[in-house]
């Protein structure tokens, strides 16, 4: 299923985003002006994940749907195979800019189980994660598919959107402080330690896509619920 209903009595990350979305989104709009130094971005507006659509998340073709682009160069099922990033938030930006979020609550969460497609799928997805690390400069033997996997394939997706088909996107990573349902970090300096050493483990630095993809910290203290 490409839209996955969420628990509006969720805790951790799911429900932070949900928060920040519907009932702080000026200050959202705000902090990722800022962190792109881009006043434009103050006036995003937030398609995913809702109130009026049961917050729900998307993923494959109908995260595009949901943003209104469909790629020209290089169609998403060529790149990737289905069950792809399922996006805890997605935007607009002055009508055509797009805004991918994946966010973090706590420190456990930055890694996964790794890719769990098989045969032919997980063939598409190494020769995609491939092709992405060689645009970065990343050695071709840094293994994408392990325990950073979901970091990467989102990298992965901001390459396919903007340098395959020139789609103007943006990707936010949001990490969540003092969040108590998960015990989780409660200054940024926690944060920024374990997020070096997972860019480290994928041999991540400067890349061509730096400009488009930052990572934003918000203090659970400064929302309304």
């Amino acid at each position: 299923m490409s839209r996955v209903v969420q628990n509006s009595n969720s805790h951790g990350s799911l429900k932070d985003i949900q928060v920040l979305v519907n009932r702080n989104f000026h200050l959202f709009n705000c902090n990722i002006a800022e962190q792109f130094n881009d006043e434009t971005l103050k006036s995003i507006q937030w398609v995913s994940p809702l109130a009026r659509d049961a917050y729900a998340e998307y993923r494959d073709e109908s995260f595009l749907e949901l943003l209104n682009v469909s790629p020209q160069n290089v169609p998403l099922n060529k790149f990737w195979p289905r069950n792809g990033p399922q996006w805890d938030a997605l935007g607009i930006a002055d009508g055509q800019r797009l805004i991918l979020v994946e966010a973090k609550a706590h420190i456990d969460e930055l890694s996964s189980q790794g890719s769990g497609a098989r045969e032919e799928s997980l063939k598409q997805i190494t020769n995609s994660l491939s092709e992405t690390k060689r645009s970065f400069g990343v050695q071709s033997d840094i293994d994408w598919t392990g325990q950073y996997y979901q970091y990467a394939n989102r990298l992965a997706h901001l390459y396919f959107l903007r340098i395959l088909n020139s789609i103007p996107a943006l990707l936010l990573f949001v990490y969540f402080l003092n969040d108590e349902s998960v015990e989780g970090p409660k200054d940024k300096t926690e944060w920024t330690r374990a997020i070096d050493g997972m860019k480290t483990a994928l041999g991540v630095g400067q890349n061509l896509l730096e400009e488009y993809c930052k990572e934003i910290f918000v203090d659970l203290k400064d929302l309304k619920e």
